[in-house]
């Protein structure tokens, strides 16, 4: 966790203070990939990184941290913690090459001026009720802090005891607040032991006066604990005799305090970066993309086939439609209501023309309304196939379409009029006309019936359509939603359908839940054939592993 843990000290005389604080560094010469280098010990940049604290602190005239240590010189001994000669407390992790160091103050200046500032006001200006506990507090510009502030039993000190408190202070807000229970936790439980060291040798120590006799403090009329006989000014300078302060180590009796506190403070660095870390989560994938490269090839092998059979047949200089609303406005709303109610619904759709390029891109423009994985798609043939073999089927104008299939409700067929066949009653409105751009004197005959309500996709995406506020980007931003939205149906009707018995009763009942009307039926199972194939056996095996259990 690239964050710094302190504690801080509240003195009477001489305000909040450091006293210690640990920090991570982090060799950025390391690259985590490199399996040349294992181990921190091993890599120069980590050896020369940390061979520097030592060395910085050892010669304190060469450091740049005197200039804010010298400035403490005048501090007492409860404002202080190592001595200026300790060299400080440093560890290795060797597998994540990264050092943690501990001493007096931040290795930086500039860190030290934001430690500073989150001391004072973790003592001075933020207070929780109670005045013990944690906050949180802070501001992009200098840091966000965690403190928790706590007091310690001194039978030396005025009121008997002293503030302190354990900050963390780090740059992400967020990071620090997801990690606020794990830093209540063993902050809490550093400061139990801590005020129970404290307590000991409190009543150590109180014991001891009784035994000798002294005279115990008694509250002076204005409120203040004094002495008989010594004034309250004289008091706070002759705490404990001729020791007039202690530090924290003397406070509690423990002479590895620092030791431990290094310990303590690198672990909880260690710790918590680890049980917060940053990973790509990745949704559930769109069956767009699921079903992409497996489609593709169906695809590829079905054009090319075709392609290599009409090579010469077909005219390719006719104009094209760019997208759904091209269509609309070239066909008219009914017409092009027919086309998409079949798409939809899984029908066979057949274009009929001469020019190659215009049938072809229809075809492609429909295609868009289903998922990748439901389209198969025969883009221009000299013979007719089947709706088993696709479901898009581009045909040469002198094509026969079957009676069997003209006599069905299962499929569209349009025809593409080219101008010089082009016939006076198919011909398209002067309105029409004037939008039609390229399709000036095409004629678009269609042939096909609906035999069931408009499915509620339909709905929608034909009300996109007709929104003129809506831009083409957009409204290809609203259809691949509307797709994702459907096949998440459509995966929980697939496991529906295959995780045991179930009634019409049911069936209706997951209809409701899920808003699809009676009408959608047909599209969710006709969209449930464009199930990725890996993800249709992966919803298998887990229904198959539900009913086991």
């Amino acid at each position: 966790m690239n964050a710094i843990i302190a504690l801080c000290h509240f003195c009477e005389f001489h305000g909040p203070s450091v006293l210690f604080c640990t920090q991570a560094f982090h060799c950025e010469a390391h690259n985590p990939l490199n399996e040349a280098c294992t181990s921190a010990l091993e890599c120069g940049a980590c050896i020369k990184r940390n061979s520097t604290h030592f060395a910085s602190d050892t010669h304190e005239s060469s450091s740049s941290q005197d200039s804010w240590v010298s400035s403490r010189s005048t501090q007492c001994e409860a404002c202080k913690s190592l001595d200026h000669t300790h060299a400080g407390y440093i560890s290795i992790d060797r597998d994540a090459h990264i050092s943690y160091y501990s001493n007096r103050s931040p290795e930086q200046p500039e860190l030290y001026s934001v430690v500073r500032q989150a001391c004072v006001r973790s003592l001075s200006c933020e207070v929780c009720p109670g005045r013990e506990g944690p906050m949180f507090f802070g501001e992009e510009s200098s840091g966000y802090v965690f403190t928790h502030t706590f007091f310690l039993k001194d039978a030396q000190s005025r009121g008997f005891q002293r503030w302190y408190s354990i900050i963390a202070v780090m740059k992400d807000r967020i990071y620090l607040v997801n990690s606020w229970p794990f830093l209540v936790s063993h902050f809490r439980e550093l400061i139990d032991e801590l005020q129970a060291k404290a307590n000991a040798v409190y009543d150590t120590e109180h014991a001891e006066s009784i035994q000798k006799g002294r005279q115990h403090i008694q509250p002076s009329a204005n409120g203040y604990l004094v002495a008989p006989g010594i004034a309250p000014d004289i008091f706070r300078r002759q705490r404990g005799g001729n020791k007039t302060y202690r530090g924290i180590a003397d406070l509690l009796a423990d002479k590895d305090l620092f030791a431990t506190l290094h310990q303590r403070f690198s672990w909880m660095l260690k710790a918590c970066g680890n049980r917060i870390t940053e990973k790509l989560l990745e949704g559930p994938p769109k069956e767009e993309l699921l079903t992409d490269l497996e489609t593709t090839k169906d695809e590829d092998h079905q054009d090319v086939n075709a392609h290599q059979e009409d090579i010469a047949v077909g005219d390719s200089s006719g104009p094209v439609f760019t997208s759904l609303r091209h269509i609309l406005k070239v066909l008219g709303s009914h017409k092009f209501h027919l086309l998409a109610y079949h798409v939809i619904q899984g029908n066979q759709v057949i274009v009929r023309g001469k020019d190659r390029k215009t049938v072809e891109s229809i075809l492609n423009c429909l295609k868009i309304l289903i998922p990748i994985g439901c389209c198969s798609c025969v883009p221009y043939s000299t013979e007719y196939m089947d709706s088993w073999r696709c479901n898009f089927l581009g045909l040469s104008s002198a094509v026969e379409i079957p009676p069997h299939v003209l006599s069905s409700d299962l499929f569209v067929l349009l025809d593409v009029i080219s101008p010089l066949e082009r016939v006076s009653e198919n011909s398209i409105s002067d309105e029409q006309r004037s939008e039609a751009d390229d399709f000036q004197g095409y004629g678009f005959d269609i042939c096909g019936n609906e035999n069931t309500k408009d499915p509620s996709i339909l709905q929608k995406v034909e009300e996109g359509l007709e929104n003129e506020n809506i831009s083409d980007a957009v409204f290809d931003q609203l259809l691949l939603c509307l797709k994702e939205e459907w096949m998440d149906k459509v995966k929980v009707i697939f496991k529906f359908a295959r995780s045991g018995h179930s009634t019409k009763e049911d069936k209706e009942k997951l209809l409701r839940i899920l808003g699809a009307k009676p009408e959608d039926e047909i599209v969710l199972k006709f969209w449930m054939t464009g199930l990725n194939k890996q993800y249709r056996s992966h919803l298998l095996t887990c229904s198959s592993s539900g009913s086991s259990s």
